[in-house]
């Protein structure tokens, strides 16, 4: 039978070793394996939209961040108010950390040209570059969300509002590696998110 103390001591190396076991994020999204061998990860392609500030963005203005992504339509009368609620979370407790940024894409850019943009970021008092509302080429948007974010983005006249969309909060590390997917109409699982951003901005 073991000694009292030498159970004790096991137990002790097991939690520190549990402990110092770094939570570790899992890379979403297809991968492949090179010539060489190694796997190649799913990653966010080259992209180039305009700002609120009618200012161009493209992947090289996120290129060594960590960000989070989301797709939205000004007039949306369903999931966006509480989206943007949840976003304006991320945006105070990251503001002035310049490795963070935030990018909401317009699924409706017909409507959300750049001064409606402006408009908008202006009512929720935040700014670019550290969020940036991106309108642009629809079908690029919408192949973006899709085929790239992994998440709904398009035209429903069936839907309120006339656009279907996810209400998901796309977790992307420095690489452009898409990390984790979120509900951004629930506060909990939002919570989730910031902590497993501060997982990334310490692993990268």
């Amino acid at each position: 039978m073991l000694h009292k103390n030498t159970v004790l001591s096991l137990l002790l190396s097991v939690i520190l070793f549990s402990c110092s076991q770094e939570k570790k994020l899992p890379f979403l999204g297809p991968k492949t394996v090179n010539a060489k061998g190694d796997t190649v990860y799913h990653q966010i392609p080259a992209f180039h939209f305009l700002n609120q500030d009618s200012v161009l963005v493209t992947e090289k203005d996120v290129a060594g961040k960590v960000y989070v992504a989301d797709f939205f339509f000004t007039t949306c009368p369903t999931i966006c108010p509480k989206m943007k609620t949840q976003m304006l979370r991320i945006y105070e407790r990251y503001k002035e950390r310049d490795e963070v940024r935030i990018i909401s894409h317009s699924i409706d850019p017909d409507f959300d040209n750049t001064s409606v943009l402006q408009d908008y970021a202006a009512r929720l008092q935040v700014k670019a570059p550290k969020w940036n509302f991106l309108t642009g080429n629809k079908a690029a948007i919408y192949t973006l969300g899709q085929k790239s974010y992994m998440v709904s983005a398009q035209e429903d006249p069936n839907e309120a509002g006339g656009f279907v969309h996810s209400g998901a909060f796309i977790l992307v590390d420095k690489n452009r590696h898409v990390r984790g997917i979120y509900d951004g109409t629930v506060e909990t699982e939002v919570n989730h998110l910031l902590e497993d951003m501060e997982v990334l901005l310490k692993e990268q």
